[in-house]
């Protein structure tokens, strides 16, 4: 009989779950769940998009597209990040379709790191980051970002984890989970510390779209000198509630680019092209769709956080993506505990901090891309269960 121990990948065998999923499976065999534990918009697709979608198949666009992405796409991609924030990318060279965000961050840390490097992640953060690092040979260097500084990245953090071995810093902001954004100011002070360095920047700014600060989303790739040095990832999922039509890009210098448009083409090939038909006709005509399920969220947004203070549980205001990050520490729980009592006792999903990182220990994510109805029902099973802890 095969011993699997001996020819499986250990590097793989030794990654954790992801602890969102761990959750969302539990749920998944449960009657009655109320979930704020997916971060899946509830809206669908905008409609000129999916039209998009169904036109392309009906003339027969089934085939392969280019490694890098439907032309068309790329330059309506360059232009749209050129009319929001000012940033510039050439169509042909400097932009790659991918399947999802995710495939891109694989893409960028794979073309970049050899083994031994040190990556810099800030934590808590999306759960993808590290097992990719690690998957290329990579070595995570976890700094652990504070509530009392908004959960930001500050200049003196970045400094202190930098070594002669540091490669990339992926810098995910706005934040999954805690809803963290770094305004320009912040990021001018980042870039002062990575100049005369030799450091890369993957910049995830799939939430870039989701910002509800006074002023707008800041890519660092705008930012002084930092546009050689950055690798912006982006996406339709979140944005455009595009989430099952896999589909998202990488921009940055050619020299980057090139690369992993290699491990792209060997790897995946091409990102489905009938998603990236429908893309084109989101990025032309979906402005008010986008911003109309920005109010909503907004909407979502004030009333989860004022639920969740009114119930005890401190919550800073997300300034962006679609989580609040409330602290659970008050209740003397963990945060696995909290999230397996709630479910258990009232039916509510919600994700333990820690699986954001170790400094996500004593909070929770819950996500508000969810109607007002199932969120107001959610907190009040929350402040029944909170309550009855005091007891």
């Amino acid at each position: 009989m095969i011993d699997y121990s001996k020819v499986l990948n250990p590097t793989v065998t030794e990654i954790k779950p992801s602890g969102i999923r761990k959750f969302f499976d539990i749920t998944a065999t449960m009657d009655d769940v109320i979930s704020l534990g997916v971060g899946e918009p509830d809206f669908q697709t905008p409609w000129p998009v999916r039209k998009a979608g169904i036109d392309s198949l009906q003339r027969g666009r089934t085939k392969y597209s280019s490694n890098s992405g439907v032309i068309e796409l790329r330059r309506e991609i360059s232009k749209y990040l050129d009319r929001k924030y000012s940033l510039k990318y050439e169509p042909e060279k400097e932009i790659l379709i991918t399947v999802g965000g995710s495939e891109a961050i694989d893409g960028c840390v794979r073309a970049v790191i050899t083994p031994g490097d040190e990556v810099i992640i800030p934590q808590p953060s999306y759960v993808c980051y590290e097992p990719i690092t690690r998957l290329a040979g990579g070595v995570p260097v976890i700094v652990e970002t504070k509530a009392e500084n908004g959960f930001k990245l500050t200049p003196e953090e970045l400094k202190a984890a930098i070594t002669d071995k540091t490669k990339l810093l992926i810098l995910p902001y706005p934040s999954n989970p805690t809803g963290a954004i770094m305004e320009r100011e912040d990021l001018e002070k980042l870039a002062e510390v990575l100049r005369d360095t030799n450091i890369l920047v993957l910049s995830d700014e799939i939430y870039a779209e989701l910002t509800f600060s006074s002023n707008p989303h800041t890519p660092i790739a705008t930012v002084g000198d930092m546009w050689e040095r950055t690798i912006t990832v982006n996406g339709f999922s979140k944005s455009f509630s595009m989430t099952g039509w896999r589909l998202g890009y990488a921009c940055g210098p050619s020299e980057i680019m090139k690369q992993i448009t290699k491990i792209h083409q060997f790897a995946i090939m091409c990102a489905p092209t009938t998603s990236q038909y429908a893309a084109i006709e989101a990025l032309k005509s979906c402005d008010e769709d986008v911003q109309n399920m920005i109010e909503e969220y907004n909407r979502r947004r004030r009333l989860m956080v004022a639920g969740f203070n009114k119930i005890g549980l401190t919550c800073r205001e997300p300034k962006g993506a679609f989580y609040a990050f409330p602290s659970i520490s008050s209740t003397g729980l963990t945060s696995e505990e909290f999230c397996e009592q709630l479910l258990y006792s009232k039916k509510v999903a919600v994700v333990p901090g820690n699986a954001f990182g170790d400094s996500g220990e004593g909070f929770i994510r819950a996500s508000y891309c969810y109607s007002v109805e199932h969120i107001r029902e959610a907190l009040v099973r929350i402040g029944e269960f909170v309550e009855e802890l005091r007891k």
